[in-house]
């Protein structure tokens, strides 16, 4: 373990962030830097390789460092950590983008003493992640329902997945199945809910996709399908996702 630490996340007003970067403060010197995005990787492997504004850096990261982090000092030697409910795809890409900096830094024979990466995505959310992409790769869908709070990382991660690829609604519950003719959801990146008519065909026949957070309680995926049998029987027929 390193003695003095960066640890990387996702969302730094996110409580389980916060609960990850807090162990820093059980080791003397170990300090913190949060990253949400492949755009803040950038910046971030950017300053690592060529250096740069210090006061900028610090401007830019001021609500997810730790006290006392200086980024010359602290970026020499990194472990990276992730909030487990993220994206695989995306987590995989930010540590690949750490590494490839860090290389390019210190060379492949001083690597391991400068960089260490941490598998923290939990199996439940990685199972859901790698089922829809097979179900939207194996099966021909027409749209996809996600279920699980707004709130939920792993929930609106698996939405960007299927929005990808396919007509997506993130519900929250089976109310927001209002009628065959409209649906309450919150789009992928949106802030708010809205309610959009005319999600389901009126005359063709569609096959839906149906998804759930590692959250998400069974019963209500199971109201849903309850709730899908009764509005489209028999032009429709739901494929669940486990």
């Amino acid at each position: 373990m390193f003695a003095r630490r960066a640890w990387k996340s996702r969302k730094f007003e996110h409580e389980e962030t916060e609960a990850t970067f807090s162990r820093t403060t059980l080791f003397s010197g170990a300090h913190y830097l949060v990253i949400r995005d492949k755009k803040e990787a950038t910046y971030v492997c950017a300053y690592i390789v060529d250096g740069g504004d210090k006061a900028d850096f610090m401007e830019k990261f001021r609500k997810g460092v730790s006290a006392g982090f200086d980024p010359e000092t602290h970026l020499a030697r990194i472990g990276l950590a992730n909030q487990t409910t993220m994206l695989m795809s995306e987590s995989l890409e930010i540590g690949e983008m750490l590494k490839t900096a860090m290389l390019a830094r210190y060379g492949p024979s001083e690597l391991p003493a400068h960089f260490q990466a941490f598998d923290t995505i939990c199996s439940a959310t990685q199972d859901r992640q790698d089922a829809v992409v097979r179900l939207l790769g194996q099966q021909p869908v027409d749209l996809m329902l996600v279920i699980g709070g707004y709130n939920s990382s792993n929930t609106c991660n698996l939405a960007r997945i299927c929005a990808a690829a396919r007509p997506t609604f993130h519900i929250a519950d089976p109310e927001c199945l209002m009628s065959a003719d409209a649906i309450r959801h919150r789009p992928v990146g949106a802030k708010a809910e809205l309610t959009t008519t005319g999600w389901l065909p009126p005359s063709a026949a569609v096959t839906i996709g149906l998804t759930s957070g590692a959250s998400t309680p069974d019963n209500l995926v199971g109201a849903v399908v309850a709730r899908l049998v009764q509005f489209c029987e028999p032009k429709s027929v739901p494929t669940e996702l486990g």
